[in-house]
């Protein structure tokens, strides 16, 4: 029987919550887990509720299931990626910051994110002469979603325009660019993705 001390001082390792996460990220049931590792599906119930804690040798059992090392119980949890960015701290910027004909303006929601997924902005469209629209390309895929107002998206040869509630998916490596129409104020949420190495 492990000491008060002992089993405070496992229980900050959380190996339980980590095995369940482990099984359940496999989308495994106690049983199928079981048979991989010649252990009963009740002894690995009890180690998942930290009733029981795994010696090292039944321990590498189960990281092997999952191909992991033994460090995986020891280190500490990675945290989710969780990043809130409050409105007034965000930075509004124009689309060319040398050109004296800003096309729109538009703020980063997400750039504290380290090594994001995705990039996301709010835009916001300023009246222009369609003649000058800034074509424009980079990698992967872009998805606009209009939250006010009527934009003219030009993707390669074609023309749509979007309306309020509208949105497109588009592949960005072809050249794009955006046309406000009429005098409504004209804003898009726009979310960019680009594959990954």
């Amino acid at each position: 029987m492990a000491s008060d001390t002992i089993t405070t001082g496992l229980k900050n390792y959380a190996i339980g919550s980590k095995l369940r996460h482990l099984r359940l990220r496999k989308s495994m049931g106690l049983v199928e887990l079981g048979k991989h590792t010649g252990l009963s599906p009740a002894l690995l119930s009890k180690l998942e509720r930290d009733v029981m804690h795994p010696t090292l040798p039944t321990l590498l059992r189960i990281a092997m299931v999952f191909s992991v090392g033994l460090e995986y119980f020891f280190n500490p949890e990675p945290k989710p990626v969780l990043e809130i960015v409050r409105r007034k701290d965000r930075l509004r910027f124009p689309d060319s910051p040398d050109n004296r004909k800003v096309t729109y303006y538009f703020e980063s929601l997400d750039f504290p994110v380290p090594n994001r997924a995705l990039n996301s902005y709010l835009a916001e469209f300023e009246p222009i002469d369609e003649e000058r629209i800034r074509l424009h390309e980079h990698p992967g895929i872009e998805f606009l979603y209009v939250l006010s107002g009527r934009l003219e998206l030009h993707v390669g040869a074609d023309k749509h325009e979007l309306s309020e509630g509208d949105s497109i998916y588009f592949d960005s490596t072809v050249s794009h660019g955006y046309c406000r129409q009429g005098s409504k104020r004209t804003t898009a949420l726009v979310v960019t993705l680009t594959p990954r190495e």
